[in-house]
């Protein structure tokens, strides 16, 4: 075929489009040889097609350094074309007769221009435009040299040559002339792109150098592991308008700013810092948890001690996790995952109660995920001597530090004493302040006088006032303690808290209080209490609590555990706004749920059936006088003339110290802990056990709790005890230490291990006898072991109602141990003797 009816075009064609037609490119990959055989190009009458990548022609097929297969055929077509021209130069000088233009109007061409302008063919405007950058000044160059040429050919003639001499020095002049060719110029455009900017619209270029310059900061960061990324103390100038937004906090406290620019935490150091309630401690807890998320990139853990505290706090930092693109998860009651989802792009901040954040560390562990976990912040720190609640605080906390040296531990308390041993136990640093943002004015009420608590006095209490309130003969039946004539020297102009002993008591205050108001109470914001009251129907499926309906009223609620979710966030929400101007509570809402008061009373200083902690007291009093919305705060403790001494040691002692409570309840905290440690392989030996113990703060307090034994030896009681169990035995080579099925059961479901193989009998003998067609079965799966003592029914009510049972009830009853036989006699006053309790422990 002669040259001039051939042409070479570069066809743009998407690679998946490629292989979905079928034909497969004969360029060669890079980084394979390029000597390999390659398949013929595809040719269609006198176009032949070489098909290149669909963005870069110097992408990953046809590199210039890895694969020459593109230049190679360009260069034997170009030696062939010039061998062809030589053939008809030499048949010219043989016969000189004229050449005229073909029928397909190609003209002949001299030979240097022939492939050059075949090629331009196909670069047209449009193909230039979409071409990647790096491809575009090769294109425009080779274009510009197209018209150039095109236009010299616009000038010439097509009549041959009548002077074959002449026509023989132009050709001898051609052959002379240094020629480039199209793989030269190919290579020479390529290393002129490396070396100059691309010729591309300003706003394009300029999008790039952003884009550039904020990946160098990104890889510059991430190579230096740099924590700072804005002026908000190392986050953006973003996070303190949402502060503001959301909390309306303008500006931090001094005391906040100090302890935020503490050298220990630059050095990501342990830190426990303690300061009265009110202070702002959560909110420094806080920015502390979004540095960790947003600078570092790695997971935070929130512990507080309640269920409520865990929902309040989930829903004040949601607005900020959807801003700022970071999960907040609920680990508390029924909600959470174990192990937690694992996110690649988005980081998490866990929310957890105690119990939920000992399991969820566990999870971590045995998946082999606690790295993750940056930062892990207790609230409450004091609560490591609160029974077997602070037994779970430390087991969470020493494994935290046994396992992971990466994670950062915080803790806070506004009621701290023995702070040395606690800072031996966390490998922490201290930091203490007094401040207070709102004065905070403590009294107690003797018969109908307040006394002023005073410290430095003789008898702790001080003269203050006599109260001034006229009480009929009812109303001092119904409210001996005067907390009526307490609530209205407040309310409804400003807020008041009462604390009571049980949740019962709750109710029983709040109608007692809303029995003696006046109607005036009534007309309060009206509108705005029918609302709520209209949202609590709601919330309920059409019904409502008895008590809320005769109390909100009046602005009065209570406010316990006995509340669901949406009802207590209703309650909370109007009391906020002051729709509500009285709640009585129990201790769960002193723990941190932000409800401020004017006026605190406590209306014993009991909790239960115990005696208040001098920690329980500062945090219910600690509620009064909140900052931003009160000038002082007061609080007033009721008291009887039996409790007077024991009152002054509660308000003006120091604070009390922090015992482990490894070994309380028969060292049943120690027991679980080892259990786990087994369970999750950290120790299955003893040695290993005695060197994870070093790190507990039971090691630090050895000589104050260990007086008549030793560790070693409250280690060898608790495994063999495990053994006896069935929770633990040893594995076939007698060497190590391994769970059963029913230990590894018991320490991810956090079962007591007192009941564990005593309910593990009782639930496989409530199989046999499971009824499901009534709810029956769940009294016997729900009931708690260590409330049966406190049942003390009457049995003729008892035997009544077990006669309205089905046969099939009454079956499943007497399968679990309370046989038709033995409520009878009981119920007849009888003694049963013989008889072992399964469901029920009476005598």
């Amino acid at each position: 075929m002669s040259a001039a009816g051939r042409e070479i075009r570069v066809k743009r064609v998407c690679p998946s489009k490629r292989w979905r037609d079928g034909g497969r490119s004969h360029l060669s990959p890079a980084g394979k040889p390029a000597g390999a055989p390659q398949p013929c190009p595809r040719t269609r009458g006198s176009i032949m097609e070489y098909c290149s990548d669909s963005e870069d022609l110097f992408g990953d097929y046809d590199s210039l350094l890895e694969d020459s297969s593109l230049l190679a055929k360009l260069d034997d077509a170009e030696q062939s074309e010039h061998q062809r021209q030589d053939l008809r130069g030499v048949d010219g000088q043989q016969d000189s007769t004229p050449r005229w233009p073909r029928k397909d109007n190609v003209c002949e061409q001299p030979r240097e221009d022939v492939l050059t302008d075949s090629i331009l063919d196909a670069f047209t405007d449009e193909a230039v435009g979409d071409a990647a950058t790096s491809q575009q000044g090769f294109l425009e160059h080779v274009e510009a040299n197209g018209k150039k040429s095109k236009l010299q050919d616009a000038n010439r003639t097509s009549t041959p040559f009548r002077n074959a001499d002449k026509r023989k020095n132009m050709e001898d002049r051609d052959r002379r002339q240094v020629r480039r060719s199209v793989s030269a110029q190919l290579k020479r455009t390529m290393l002129c792109n490396a070396a100059a900017p691309a010729s591309v619209s300003r706003s394009v270029v300029l999008k790039e150098a952003v884009v550039s310059k904020e990946m160098g900061v990104a890889m510059e960061a991430a190579s230096a592991r740099a924590t700072d990324l804005g002026p908000f103390f190392g986050l953006p100038t973003k996070v303190k308008e949402l502060i503001y937004k959301l909390r309306g906090i303008k500006s931090l406290y001094d005391w906040q700013e100090t302890c935020l620019n503490l050298d220990c935490i630059h050095q990501r150091k342990n830190l426990i810092y303690s300061l009265p309630t009110g202070g702002g401690k959560t909110l420094v807890a806080e920015i502390l948890l979004l540095r960790e998320l947003l600078c570092r990139r790695r997971d935070g853990l929130f512990v507080l001690p309640y269920i409520s505290l865990v929902q309040e706090k989930v829903r004040g930092l949601a607005g900020l996790g959807l801003e700022l693109d970071f999960m907040v998860e609920e680990y508390a009651g029924n909600k959470g995952r174990f192990p937690p989802v694992k996110r690649r792009n988005q980081r998490s901040l866990y929310v957890a109660t105690i119990e939920k954040a000992h399991s969820l560390v566990n999870s971590l562990m045995e998946a082999e995920r606690l790295d993750q976990l940056g930062l892990v912040v207790v609230d409450e720190l004091h609560m490591l001597g609160d029974g077997s609640r602070g037994a779970i605080i430390e087991m969470t906390l020493a494994k935290v530090l046994y396992q992971s040296k990466t994670t950062q531990l915080i803790g806070m308390s506004a009621t701290l004493g023995n702070v040395k041993e606690l800072q031996t136990f966390l490998k922490a640093e201290n930091f203490t302040n007094t401040f207070r943002p709102v004065q905070l004015r403590e009294y107690v009420k003797l018969k109908d006088t307040i006394y002023e608590v005073e410290p430095g006095e003789e008898d702790c209490f001080r003269f203050s006032r006599h109260l001034n309130f006229k009480y009929s003969g009812a109303m001092n039946k119904d409210d001996p303690d005067h907390i009526i004539a307490l609530v209205t020297e407040v309310i409804p102009r400003h807020s008041c808290l009462v604390f009571c002993p049980t949740k019962k008591n709750c109710e029983n205050v709040a109608a007692m209080i809303c029995k003696y108001l006046k109607q005036d109470f009534l007309q309060h914001r009206a509108a705005e209490k029918a609302v709520l009251l209209r949202e609590l129907k709601d919330s309920g499926g059409g019904s409502m609590c008895p008590v809320l309906r005769r109390t909100v009223p009046f602005g009065v609620a209570y406010h316990h555990s006995g509340l669901t979710s949406e009802e207590r966030k209703l309650v909370e929400e109007a009391y906020s706004s002051g729709i509500l101007c009285l709640l009585t509570c129990t201790s769960t809402l002193a723990a941190g749920i932000n409800l401020p008061a004017r006026r605190v009373i406590l209306r014993s200083p009991y909790l239960a059936t115990d005696f208040l902690k001098r920690s329980q007291y500062k945090q219910m009093v600690g509620r009064a006088g909140r900052a931003g919305i009160d000038v002082v705060g007061e609080s007033i403790l009721i008291l009887q003339d039996k409790d007077r001494m024991a009152a002054k040691t509660l308000v003006c002692t120091p604070m009390e110290n922090c015992y482990s409570n490894l070994l309380q309840d028969e060292e049943r905290g120690i027991q679980s802990l080892i259990l786990s440690l087994v369970g999750l392989k950290v120790a299955q030996s003893l040695d290993q056990m005695l060197d994870f113990l070093r790190g507990t703060l039971l090691y630090v307090q050895q000589e104050q709790l260990c007086v008549k034994t030793s560790l070693w030896d409250v280690i060898l009681r608790s495994v063999r005890l495990l053994q006896d169990k069935g929770l633990i035995t040893t594995t076939a080579d007698g060497e190590a230490l391994q769970v059963t099925r029913l230990g590894n059961a018991t320490y991810k479901g956090s079962v007591d291990l007192t009941y564990s193989d005593v309910l593990y009998r009782d639930l496989s003998r409530g199989l046999e006898g499971l009824q499901l067609n009534s709810f029956l079965h769940l009294v016997y799966l729900v009931t708690p072991y260590d409330l049966i003592s406190q049942c003390k029914p009457n049995w003729m009510t008892f035997y009544t109602q077990f006669t309205l049972l089905s046969a099939a009830e009454q079956k499943m009853s007497g399968a679990v141990g309370v046989p038709e036989s033995f409520v009878a006699r009981k119920a007849a006053g009888q003694t049963v003797k013989k008889w072992r309790p399964q469901l029920f422990n009476y005598q």
